[in-house]
């Protein structure tokens, strides 16, 4: 990974990078069951996802290259969607 972020020029965020990946992993692992920290989890992934799917087509990745990114940021955004229209409409 070290490379991939030398190559999209971030290699000065790979680090703050993987702590909020992480974190947001966790987030969604945590077994307090909470609503909230879900919620929070799956939008900071959704928008880490935004944010590298954005880099690949900047730096013309191609579709397929990209898509991994996409398929993540739809799956957290639906999650957060979710959470928001459950608990919050």
């Amino acid at each position: 990974m070290e490379l991939e972020f030398i190559r999209y020029g971030l290699s000065d965020y790979r680090k703050i990078t993987g702590f909020f990946q992480i974190l947001g992993g966790l987030g969604l692992l945590n077994l307090s069951f909470s609503d909230f920290l879900w919620g929070i989890s799956s939008l900071g992934l959704c928008l880490l996802m935004f944010m590298g799917f954005v880099v690949r087509m900047k730096i013309k990745d191609g579709w397929v290259r990209s898509f991994p990114s996409f398929f993540y940021m739809i799956i957290n955004g639906f999650i957060f969607w979710h959470l928001v229209k459950n608990y919050i409409i």
